[in-house]
């Protein structure tokens, strides 16, 4: 069997082979151009090979499976950590992936499968599309308070549309006004479209549907979180979780003191965007979450008091998926003074 350490670049690799039957190692430097297409096609089959987790290799994950191989991914972040020297070359990298590829000290990341990544596609895509918009709206809210427009927030429905176009602009401002407009529309449509897609993709996904029975989270939070999480018997408490989206604090603690900062953000960016919007929904309709919103909010800024929320509310999600409950039965245990919900929950809690 051949263990293969790869150090990945977009144009080419450089690895280190171990031969578990004679015992050699060998190292190569292969273009991405077909030359290591052929080398992984001489491997004799299956082969591990083991490759940090980075951008545009999927097409080379892919192509290890067509080949019989397995794939592991790691945590880039784990594996330079794991490394002491200060000399960096990719020879070196390769060499220190073989490495812990052979004690069986690779840190392995969970890989989701092709239906998984093809719907975060749709997700992204959506998410990409809706920020263009934005700017697109900044655009002509531009335009409008430049012609004395005391409240451009209005312009957003039909008629607020119609009082823009009778905005008396001449020359390169009503070029733009109307390039503008003619974008937004089409964007409009191209978002309601996936807007369906993504509602069509949520009620379909029984963990989906599960999640948004709690007030404030609806398909779009509800699939992506899903989608990030995965398997969410890889956790074994709410610390792992919050700490796998980026909730926690930043810590520096030492000789008996603690010192916390502001949140790691070592995770998802867009599912804790999402956390924090839905937060702000769920206040309004959940009481549990209201109270502790209102709590923090007295004596921390807002937005920590939101973030604080989005890490609670994370922990909940993930507490339904690997209870399988809903939110009438989390309601339920809320209101009984006899069964409190932190017995309930305590390995998520």
């Amino acid at each position: 069997m051949k263990i293969v350490g790869c150090d990945f670049h977009p144009r080419w690799q450089q690895i280190a082979v171990f031969d578990t039957e004679t015992g050699e190692i060998n190292g190569h430097k292969l273009s991405n151009d077909g030359e290591a297409e052929r080398f992984y096609a001489g491997l004799p089959a299956p082969a591990l090979v083991g490759v940090e987790a980075c951008g545009n290799s999927q097409w080379f994950l892919d192509m290890l499976g067509r080949l019989g191989h397995t794939a592991w991914v790691g945590d880039a972040a784990e594996i330079r950590a794991s490394y002491v020297r200060k000399q960096k070359t990719d020879r070196r990298d390769a060499g220190h992936i073989l490495k812990l590829l052979m004690e069986d000290r690779f840190p392995r990341l969970w890989v989701p499968t092709a239906a998984q990544r093809d719907l975060r596609q749709l997700l992204i895509h959506r998410h990409k599309l809706v920020e263009i918009r934005t700017r697109v709206k900044n655009g002509l809210y531009h335009l409008a308070m430049n012609q004395g427009v005391t409240k451009p927030s209005r312009l957003c429905g039909v008629r607020g549309r119609a009082d823009l176009e009778k905005l008396p602009l001449e020359g390169w401002c009503a070029r733009r006004r109307e390039d503008l407009l003619v974008l937004l529309k089409g964007l409009d449509a191209q978002i309601g479209e996936l807007d369906q897609a993504v509602e069509q993709a949520a009620f379909a996904h029984a963990q989906a549907r599960l999640l948004m029975t709690q007030p404030g989270v609806g398909p779009i939070t509800a699939l992506a979180f899903v989608l990030t999480i995965g398997e969410v018997s890889r956790f074994q408490h709410s610390g792992q979780v919050a700490s796998y989206l980026g909730l926690i604090p930043r810590e520096h603690s030492s000789g008996g003191k603690q010192r916390l900062g502001a949140i790691t953000k070592q995770g998802n960016r867009f599912m804790r965007q999402l956390l924090v919007e839905a937060v702000q929904t769920t206040c309004r309709l959940d009481d549990t979450f209201r109270k502790q919103y209102q709590a923090r909010s007295h004596h921390k800024p807002k937005g920590v008091a939101k973030v604080a929320v989005a890490r609670k509310l994370a922990v909940r999600l993930c507490w339904m998926l690997r209870q399988n409950v809903s939110y009438p039965e989390i309601a339920r245990i809320e209101s009984s003074p006899r069964v409190p919900l932190a017995r309930t929950t305590r390995p998520m809690d």
